[in-house]
Formats: structure tokens, sequence, C-alpha cells
């Protein structure tokens, strides 16, 4: 509180406040109904004691005291208007309905908020500094107020009265509760003790493929094996640490902590990426109050109608019978963990009736954690409505080497350890293979299997996989005819490939026994058996023990142990049988991709010639949607890796048609682009002659490929202006190795206005080999022993910290004397700015830091022009925490800033040109919108969407010139925006990630206003 205003004596406060209210009476006041604070008052009623005269006199007498004790802290033309307008407030007293317990409860500031709004703002003729007196003011009379009604003889009883009455109310609500939410009884808890068990024997194991030869087991368990692979997303904040509208990138996290920050996600991933594997590491590490569920659609949909809570165990076959109403229960207290595998493993038309079930359960059960998984392409973005949209990474150097020392580790064969790596560096079309767990794991056992003979092509590899799976495995287990059938690997690649094309055909991932034996019986005739029966029946049970292969999900089900190679066997059948007319006209069903491009690799030289032209004509015909036939373009591209022996003509005409769509000219278009794999690189042109936004989504596919042959395409970059193209590049260092791509790629880059995030020890024991970095973004765990090792004094002007948990103490930043620009972002220890007084900062942004809660040190920047708040709550006296000299031209307010201090006193920086306003910064009144409107040199104001309805009651904003609307989804009323802003000339609409909005609707509001919206882009 303004220390002027407490500096009034109690022994001068008490006697006027006492004044107000009539003398003491006897009693309890234990009656039915709460005695009004009005039933109190000494200027109301025939027994009045004071009239007007005397209240202006006792107003007048706090003012003047207030003024006596100290400098003048409102201007002293306006002391009569501040009298007027406590004696206002006060005689507001008489109109309240609050008993003075209740008012006690409420608080003296909570107790001045009811009088204003009592009283009608009478405040709202006040100047600023004059407003920000009276409220001063009036909280130290609250607080006089309430001490006085704590000292009655009748508060105490009355208060004793209420607190029985209140514990009875409350024993009501917690039996209604109680009947409403039962809690788990012994039956729930001893079921759910047994259930975490099953789920933890059924859930943590993992096959780690080619872990599969003599005296070793066939899985591993998860706890040892398991590799944390990375998720990306789009950046959901829409502007920037300082406020300011930005072009998200996308944000890297482990995948495991997909529900940080949101309970839905809708989890992408290619095949073998690891995305059943990551759904069984979160059932068996999920926090033990939760209830892990997981449910494979392929099983789900086996029956005619999608499973009720009741019969989500009995759907996948779980042993143990749940307590009736058990899953409900769960569900209802918001202890579920829901996972749903596999949304691109079924038939597309029965995705829909997926989407409504999914949909349906969320609403019906909210607060519960719900993890979908899918193939990239099987269904288009923001599918699933609420869900959070994630897509496993490609793995990175980095995770290649641990999934490597891991495997071999768990293979005991520690000795191929080093072979594999350097393999690994030295052969790019090797290492572009290795992009997921299941490619790097048959990797490492061709690698071990053949002594250090590794293939150089996906064909060749799945070649020697499946020779490894087929015959190998039983022959190095010494497992000669267990069954007593010999059939050879000819012959088993045959049936199976019967299979996977009949898979592939249905649109499904499953396959009944009994189909599956219909179809061995129908091909036998065809096959060579050694020796043994060779009925069906037989056939198949063989397959399905010794292929490696098959395996049983269910009781009378079959499926492949992984979708890739089913697609590869789908192929094989497809090209042997003739059936390239099927393959062409599947090709625009993106669960045919794979398929085709096996098929090409499986292929005799005019089978793909005819293959070829066949794609060519599907895209040439096909007209809706546009990208569809584009991308058949790219598919016949992305097939010419496995053409190894192809009609130059044709091979020539596939580059042409494909060249038209380079360079890309959308983001779209540039990942359509990458999916097209490395051969795309060699068309994509340098930047001389592009455009800028062209020259970025040309760095956006190249990058999103990440070989080792994108470096010389993202090279040819480096020296471009655009700052978009700069942090495009910077943006995808992940991918590629640290040291090599700082080299040569990073120390190239113009530092000007680029940020480069350094998120592990590696990138920041390589900062210091980059050349001069001026700003620089420290994210993660590093010590401040590690930092003030390589962060130069001389060069430093901007940096961020984020999520670092060891910065407490500041003083280590004043080395830094020229940094003008400082954000501390979810560091919790930070607890005190004053180390930064010396500092030359004119920029400050401070998110999420819990120690700062009184902003101590934050008055003494008075040098401050822009400044940020977010997940920090001012303290409750208006702005006055903010360094009140500080010329600030740029404020950003963002979520639950403002919860108890509004915007009062904004008008003390009448430089402000740019006021920023999040989403949910606190409740915000008619009086806090004056005070903008009032502000002398506001021109821009950045409004959250969210916040449109908030602002309507306010009056015009007459000085704003430029609007900018973040979060936009294109659903929002703009109807009362042109009377807010009659001055507007620019609005510009910024949509949430990964959506774009239309202006059309909104033209006519703004004839005279440049309407835009920021296009659709990521950094990728």
């Amino acid at each position: 509180m303004d220390p002027v205003v407490m500096r009034i004596a109690s022994s001068v406060a008490s006697p006027l406040i006492r004044k107000l209210f009539q003398s003491e009476g006897p009693g309890a006041g234990l009656v039915d109904r709460p005695v009004r604070i009005a039933s109190y008052v000494s200027f109301k009623g025939e027994k009045r004691t004071l009239d007007g005269t005397d209240m202006h006199d006792l107003a007048a007498a706090l003012v003047d005291e207030a003024f006596r004790t100290g400098e003048s802290p409102a201007p002293t033309d306006e002391r009569w208007a501040v009298v007027d307008a406590l004696t206002t407030t006060l005689y507001a007293l008489g109109d309240l309905t609050l008993s003075d317990v209740a008012a006690v409860e409420l608080g003296h500031t909570a107790l001045a908020r009811e009088l204003r709004r009592a009283a009608d703002t009478p405040e709202r003729e006040l100047s600023a500094d004059a407003t920000y007196f009276y409220e001063r003011l009036l909280e130290t009379a609250c607080l006089h107020i309430l001490n006085f009604f704590t000292q009655r003889s009748t508060f105490i009883p009355a208060t004793l009265v209420t607190q029985s009455r209140r514990q009875g109310e409350l024993i009501a609500l917690i039996d209604e509760l109680i009947a409403r939410n039962p809690l788990p009884g012994s039956a729930d808890a001893a079921f759910e003790r047994r259930y975490l068990e099953h789920i933890a024997q059924k859930h943590n194991a993992l096959t780690i493929y080619g872990i599969d030869l003599r005296d070793s087991p066939e899985r591993w368990p998860l706890d040892a094996a398991y590799l944390s692979l990375s998720a990306t997303c789009p950046d959901t904040r829409t502007m920037d640490a300082s406020g300011v509208p930005l072009t998200p990138d996308p944000v890297r996290l482990h995948a495991e902590d997909a529900f940080l920050d949101h309970d839905r996600v809708l989890l992408r991933g290619d095949a073998g990426s690891g995305k059943t594997t990551l759904v069984q590491w979160l059932a068996i590490t999920t926090d033990r109050d939760r209830i892990p569920f997981v449910l494979p659609l392929r099983t789900l949909i086996r029956s005619d109608t999608l499973p009720t809570p009741d019969r989500f165990l009995t759907s996948v076959a779980c042993p143990h019978t749940p307590p009736d109403g058990w899953t409900e229960r769960v569900l209802r207290s918001g202890r579920a963990l829901v996972m749903v595998d596999g949304l691109d493993e079924i038939p597309g038309p029965d995705r829909t009736r997926i989407k409504d079930w999914l949909l349906d359960l969320t609403r019906a059960f909210p607060g519960n954690r719900w993890l979908v998984t899918s193939r990239p392409t099987a269904v288009r973005p923001d599918w699933l409505d609420g869900f959070r949209e994630l897509t496993l990474a490609r793995m990175t150097d980095t995770d290649v080497a641990a999934f490597v020392q891991r495997w071999h580790r768990a293979a005991d064969a520690c000795s191929y350890e080093t072979d594999l790596l350097s393999a690994l560096r030295a052969k790019p079309d090797l290492a572009r293979l290795a992009t997921n767990p299941l490619m790097c794991g048959l990797i490492c056992a061709l690698h071990r299997e053949r002594r250090g003979y590794l293939p150089q092509d996906r064909k060749e590899l799945y070649d020697a996989a499946l020779a490894m799976l087929l015959t190998r495995r039983d022959l190095e287990r010494g497992m000669s005819t267990p069954d007593g059938l010999e059939m050879s690997e000819p012959a088993r690649l045959a049936l199976l490939q019967r299979i996977a094309y009949a898979l592939i055909l249905s649109g499904r991932t499953e396959m009944d026994e009994t189909t599956a034996e219909s179809l061995i019986d129908r091909a036998l005739p065809s096959i060579t058996i050694s020796s043994g029966t060779a009925d069906a029946p037989a056939v198949f049970r063989h397959l399905l023990l010794r292929s490696g292969l098959l395996r049983q999900p269910g009781p009378g089900v079959v499926d492949f142990v992984h979708r890739t190679f089913l697609d590869y066997l789908g192929a094989r059948a497809a090209v042997e049988d003739g059936h390239l007319d099927v393959l062409a006209s599947h090709a625009a069903d993106p669960q045919w991709e794979d398929v085709i491009r096996m098929a090409v690799a499986h292929a005799r030289p005019h089978e793909r010639v005819g293959l070829l032209e066949k794609l060519k004509t599907e895209a040439d015909r096909t007209q809706t949607p546009a990208t569809t036939g584009a991308r058949l373009r790219l598919l016949a591209m992305a097939c010419l890796e496995h053409a190894t022996e192809l009609d130059p003509r044709v091979r020539a005409e596939v580059e042409a048609r494909a060249a038209e769509l380079i360079p890309p000219r959308t983001v779209e278009e540039a990942r359509a682009l990458a999916e097209a794999g490395p051969l795309v690189l060699g068309l994509l042109p340098g930047p001389g002659g592009l455009s800028d936004e062209v020259a970025h989504y040309v760095t956006v596919t190249a990058s999103m490929i990440a070989t080792d042959a994108a470096l010389p395409v993202l090279k040819r970059y480096c020296s471009h202006p655009d700052l978009r193209v700069r942090a495009q590049l910077v943006g995808t260092w992940h991918r590629f190795n640290t040291d090599v791509y700082a080299d040569e790629v990073i120390a190239h880059l113009d530092p000007d206005d680029l940020s480069i995030t350094i998120d592990s020890p590696e990138r920041l024991r390589a900062l210091d080999r980059m050349g001069p970095r001026p700003c620089v973004g420290l994210h993660g765990p590093h010590s401040i022993e590690d930092m003030t090792q390589v962060l130069d004094p001389s060069l430093i002007t901007r940096l961020a910290l984020s999520d670092n948990p060891n910065v407490n103490d500041l003083a280590w930043l004043t080395r830094l004397t020229g940094m003008t620009s400082l954000s501390l972002i979810d560091c919790p220890a930070v607890a005190d700015l004053s180390p930064l007084e010396d500092l030359p900062l004119t920029s400050l942004h401070l998110y999420s830091l819990p120690e700062l809660s009184g902003l101590k040190g934050l008055q003494i920047l008075d040098g401050l022009k822009t400044l940020g708040f977010s997940e920090l709550a001012l303290p409750g006296n208006g702005l006055s925490a903010l360094p009140a000299s500080a010329p600030l031209e740029f404020l950003f307010l963002g979520r639950n800033t403002l919860t108890s201090s509004g915007l009062r006193g904004l008008g003390r920086w009448p430089t402000l040109q740019t006021l920023s306003i999040g989403p949910e910064p606190g409740p915000l009144t008619a009086r806090d919108w004056e005070e903008v409107a009032a502000l002398p040199s506001l021109q821009c104001l950045n409004l959250n969407s969210r916040m449109l309805a908030a602002v309507e009651s306010a009056r015009p904003f007459a000085r704003v010139e430029q609007l900018f609307l973040p979060q936009f989804t294109g659903t929002e009323d703009l109807s009362a925006l042109p009377a807010l802003f009659p001055h507007v000339r620019t609005v510009t609409l910024i949509p949430l990630p990964g959506q774009s909005v239309d202006t059309g609707p909104y033209e006519s509001l703004f004839p005279d206003a440049a309407l835009t919206a920021l296009p659709r882009t990521y950094g990728y």
C-alpha cells in the first residue's frame, strides 16, 4: 500500500471511522439473518447522529491527514474532488447488504471495491493520480472499519453462530458428495492392485528386433531397453517474449512428457517410430493414482459396436473382471489414462465412428488423459477437436548412438558397437535408414549377424531382415523342424505375402484365423512343403510360431509384428500378381504410399515403367483435392529412390514433372516435397532470384529431409539476409550432428537480431566456436558456472533464460555489461531483481517466477522501455509495483498477471505506445479500460481474442491505429470493434497455430482499415 496513506495514524483514523457507526448495544446478534452493516451506520434512520455536512467534514479530515503526513499524493487542485468522492463512497455503507462478519471475511481491499460499486464509482471524474490516491485512502479507511467491527462485543458471538451454521451446511454438502461419488471401496482398491500388476506384466517388455538368436530371450525389460524419443508440435504462443506477434516454430519435447500441459493428445509417427512402445511405457510409468487403459483399435473394431467404458477390459481380453461400475467410477473421478493405439490401422470408413466415439467419451468424462496414435497422413490436421497434435521426431544422431549402445548391451554384443557407429557416420545411405527404432534395431541385428556387412538400401535391408527372421532364427537356436514341418524361405514368403496383400486390400491390419487358413489352403497346391503334414491349419500354426513375422494379438486373430513388414510383403505379392492397376488406383490413399514405393523396388524394369506411367495418369486425372495430384507426382519421384534400374526417359519425365512443384510456394508444398526424400535436394534452387518467403520454404524442405546431403543446400542460404530464413537454419540444428552443423552452417549466419537457443551441454560447448552471438537463449538446467564460461560479457546484448531451476541469485549477470534485454522464463528460484540495477536494461520479460511474487527489485530498473509479465500476479495495488519513472513504450500483461491489480495507475506511463494483453490476465472493469483509452501515446493494442467480450463495455480507444487479435479462430463477433477503434488503420488477425482465417466476413466492418491475417507459417 502507498506509504503516504499508511502514515495516517490509528489515533487519528480510528476516532473518525468510529463516528460512522452507532454506539454498541447489548446482545450477540443471534438472529435468523445476518445483521446488515447498514443497520449500524450513524447517518441514516431516525437516530442518526451524522448529517451530510458531518460526513463531508469527516472525509476532509482523512484527506487532510494524508496530505499533512507527507508529500502531496495527488494534485492539490483535486483535493476537494477527492473529498467529494470519498464522502459519496462512505455514504454507500448504508446501502450494503453485508454483515460485519461477511465484511471481515472479504478483507479491506474487497470491501473497498464493494463500496465503490455501490457508490457508482464516484472516482471516474478524477485524474489517474487522484484516482490512485483516492483508492489507497479508501482502502485505508476500510482497514480501520474492519478493525472497528472485530472489536465490537457482538462480533465474536455472531462469528461463532455463523461458523456453526456453515459447518452444518458443509457436512450436508459432504454427505451429498459422498452419495453422488462414493469413495472407492475395498473391492475397487483390491482390483486396481491386481489390474496394475497385470498391466506391468503385460507391457513391461519390449521386442528389440534382431535379438532373437541363440540363448537370447525374445522380449526385454522395457525399463532397460526404452529410449526416450522426442516429439514436436507447433508453438502455441502467438507472441514472442516481448509480446510481438510471431510465426511459431515447432516445440520439441520428450514424447513421454506429452501430457505436461494438455490432457488430450493425438500422436503421429511413421511406421516403426515407436508409437506403440511409447504407449507401453506410459502404461507402466504413469502416476500411481492414474489408471491406464490400452485400447488397440484393430482389436476394438472386431465388434460391430465400439466398447462403452464397462467393456474396455473385456474388449482387450483382460483376464481380470472389475467390480460393477468400476471403469466408469475411474473415468468420473478423472483418474484414467486412455490410450487408443493405431488409428491408421483401421479402414477409412470406420474412422468417422471412431472419432464420434472418442469425442463422446472425452465430453462425457472430462479431466482424464487421452492419447490417440496414428501414422502422419492417416487423418487431416485438427481431425480430433480439442486434441493437441504431436509428431514423433526422427531419431537424432544422439538418439541413434544411444539406441545402438543399449541394443548391444542388451544383446551382449558390445564388441560390435564401435564398428557400427563408425559405419553409420561413414555411410550416409546407411545412416539415412536409421531414422526410427525399428530400422535401427534391424541394422544392429544385421551388423552383428553378418559380422560387419551392412545393406545399402531399404529393400536390401528388409530382404536381409526377412532372411534372418524366416530361416536363420531357428537354425541359430538349434531348432530344426520343431513342429514336424520343413518349409523353405521362398515357400514361407509366398504364403506370408498372400496374407499381407489380403490385409492391404481390405484396409485392415488384423485377420481372423479362419480367413488366414482359407488363404493358405488355396495357395498350398502351388507351394512345396519339404516334409510334414501340409494341411492349412498346420501350416498356419507353423508360420505363426516359427516365422517371427506373425503374432496373435487376441484369440482367433492374427496380424504382422509390424506394419513395415505388412507393406513390404503385400507390395511383393501385388507385383507378382501383376496388379499394377490396383496399386495405381490406390495411390491417393496414404495407407498405400509405402506399398507403392516397395512395389517399385520389387518390380522388374519394364514393370517399373508401367507403374510410374500409371502414377502419372492418376496424377493428371485427379482434380480434387488439388494437392492430391501434386502429391502423386512427388510419390512417383520418391519411388525413384527404389528404382535401381529404370528407363532414363521415364526417370527424366518423373523428375521434370516434380520440378514443376519446385521451389515450394507454401508451407504445405514444402512439407510435401520433403516427403519425397533426398532426391528432392538435387532439385532445390539456391537463393538467387527467390523472394524471401520462397527462400524460407526451400530451407523448410531441406530441413525436414535432414540428411547429410541436405547440408550443402542449407549452407547456400547461410548468407541470406531474411530473418525467417536464418531462424529456420538455426531451428533445424537438432536434426544434425551438433558440432558439424554448428561449424558448417550456424557459424556462417549473420547474427543481427538472430537468437540462438542452447538446450543441451553439447550446444553450450559449441557456442564459443560460432563467432559473435549477441542474442542467446539458454534453455534447460545449465549451471551458472557453465553459462558464465561461454557467455562473452563484451558481446551479449539479449539473453533469455528458461526452464532452469539452477538460476537463483542474478549477480552473475552483472558482468554482461552490454546486455539491454533479459527474459526469465520458468526459473523458479529467482526471487530478487536488485542485482540487475547497474545493467543498461531497456527490455525485461518475467514469466512463471513463483518466488518473485513481490517483484522485489523491479522498482529500481528505471531505464526499461519494454516490460512483459505472464503467470506472475502483480501485487494488488494497481500497477504500483512497476518502475514509476521508467519511460515504458511497450507493456505485455499475460495470463494471471492482473488477478488483483487491474490496470489502475496505467496513466503514469504517458510514453506507452504499445499495450499487449494476453489471454486470461484477470478481471478487468470498465474503469480499467478507461485507463487504457486515456493513454496519450498509445498507438498499438495487441488484444488476445479471448478478451473481446471484456472490452465491449469500454469507451472508444480514439488513439489506437494498429490492432492485433492473436489466437483468432474465426468464430468471434467483431461487430463492436469499429465503434471502439474509430481511427484504426490496420487490423491483423493472428490464427491459432496450424489454422488459417478468412478475412472476408470482416472486411465490411473496417472499410477504412487494412485488414490482414498472418499466414499459417511454421518453422520446421
